[in-house]
């Protein structure tokens, strides 16, 4: 019998029927619900005279549009607090477990889920949310759902999918000075680019992935999703297991020994195949900074804005051209040294409590630069109670930071944090594209690391000329 990929193996544990037309159906283990789509969906299955199925399978939290200003409430964002409202109204009905603001548990589904202990190695994960492909650091099938697939599972706990194909791309090599789990997986998506993925699910393994920590495999597999992928998965190793221990939601005492051992099972085999292979030597990436509306539109902090009359492909051609009209940046001039207006640091990709505390190192006694505006997100209310123990808000706060509440926020704006118009930012999360943190605001993607170097010399900077 040929050998199973760990893709294979979860699959085949969750599959209920096999239907027609390819399709199979699965059983859902983790439904997460954020406020955008919370509220709506609760009502919608009403409507329906559905309910629930499992409720204590089920967990939701407002953070796409609740405000992220300091001392929020509910209304502070009038749209956020009716959806916030009609998500509070409708998880009581159903007894389905909400972290509401100021709860412990309170964060961005992708950040606060985790840190509980609530996704597991081997299980199916849900989240009308594209970046639900985070939880695969630890070695889950997590998958990005549509709203009516939402209902679909509300209320039967299955979810039908059509089986992607399954690739693998080893990471393998010594990560140079300054480098960090964002620079290496955004360095991957400029070389694969943003279609490669599609149509498949994507293992990442090599010698890199067994020495990245918990909070660095939650950012790689975050940007799976913009390798145009399925998914991405990472297999469950003694990291993995000494992370969940004594979480909330994890498994207690001989419980936990037991999931251990079945957790064991699951890396791909040996003999596994895959549909296709890519390898990237990470020694040979330098920390990474995006240039256009796209993360495959990324290089090396010394690289140069690339010209697109040296592209042969005449649709890539096109979008090049555009992405640096829309940016105003011109072919051949040093992305190093341009000025900014704002650095955000924060989002499901860069909002952990790791990431907080290699930006505070950055910050080491210096200031934002005069004329620039910096925000500091925390990805959760443990995360930002965490950093606040150890001092490192005030790091911010001196320096010249806000310090606010936890959210998306400017990931994506929908809670009204916008950039206005022509403003340039250096942000630490996920998505660059056209109008993504505010009509016509400019946007550049980065490490947490290399967002504290623009924001105190007030442009695009190597980290690295700070002594990091």
């Amino acid at each position: 019998m040929p050998g199973q990929t760990l893709f294979d193996k979860i699959w085949a544990q969750h599959v209920v029927a096999d239907l027609p037309g390819g399709l199979s159906l699965l059983a859902i283990d983790r439904n997460y619900l954020h406020d955008l789509e919370g509220g709506p969906n609760f009502t919608r299955l009403e409507k329906l005279g559905y309910r629930v199925h499992d409720p204590d399978l089920t967990y939701a939290m407002p953070d796409h549009a609740i405000s992220s200003a300091p001392g929020r409430t509910t209304d502070t964002n009038p749209t956020g607090g009716r959806l916030l409202r009609d998500m509070r109204r409708g998880a009581s009905a159903a007894g389905v477990k909400l972290f509401d603001i100021g709860d412990e548990g309170q964060g961005i589904v992708h950040v606060a889920a985790p840190e509980m202990g609530l996704t597991l190695p081997g299980s199916t994960i849900v989240c009308p949310d594209s970046h639900t492909c985070t939880h695969g650091a630890f070695g889950a099938l997590a998958i990005a759902i549509g709203s009516s697939e939402v209902s679909h599972v509300l209320a039967t706990q299955t979810l039908r999918q059509n089986r992607p194909k399954f690739m693998r791309i080893t990471l393998n090599g010594a990560r140079a000075r300054g480098v960090t789990a964002k620079d290496v997986i955004l360095a991957t998506i400029g070389r694969l680019g943003t279609a490669a993925g599609r149509g498949y699910a994507v293992e990442y393994a090599g010698a890199l992935v067994s020495e990245l920590t918990i909070e660095e495999r939650l950012t790689v597999c975050n940007l799976s999703i913009e390798l145009g992928s399925k998914t991405g998965i990472m297999a469950p190793d003694d990291t993995t297991y000494q992370y969940l221990a004594g979480r909330p939601y994890a498994p207690k005492d001989a419980l936990f020994d037991r999931a251990v051992a079945q957790w064991r099972t699951l890396p791909s085999d040996d003999d596994a195949t895959f549909d296709a292979e890519h390898s990237i030597d990470v020694g040979t990436i330098a920390p990474q900074i995006t240039w256009g509306t796209s993360p495959q539109d990324v290089l090396d902090i010394t690289g140069r804005i690339p010209d697109p009359s040296n592209e042969p492909n005449a649709d890539r051609r096109k979008s090049m051209e555009a992405a640096l009209n829309y940016m105003g940046l011109r072919p051949g001039d040093a992305i190093e040294g341009t000025p900014v207006d704002w650095v955000f640091i924060g989002s499901c990709t860069n909002g952990r409590l790791s990431d907080l505390r290699e930006a505070a190192a950055v910050l080491s006694g210096r200031k934002v630069a005069e004329g620039v505006r910096a925000w500091v997100v925390p990805g959760s209310m443990a995360v930002r109670r965490a950093a606040e123990s150890e001092g490192l808000h005030r790091q911010f706060l001196d320096a010249g930071f806000e310090w606010r509440e936890p959210g998306c926020s400017m990931c994506l704006g929908a809670n009204g944090d916008i950039i206005a118009p022509g403003e340039r930012s250096v942000s630490t999360t996920n998505r660059n594209f056209v109008g993504r943190q505010g009509p016509g605001a400019r946007t550049h993607l980065a490490s947490p690391t290399m967002a504290v170097a623009a924001a105190i010399t007030g442009r695009i900077a190597d980290v690295r000329k700070l002594g990091h």
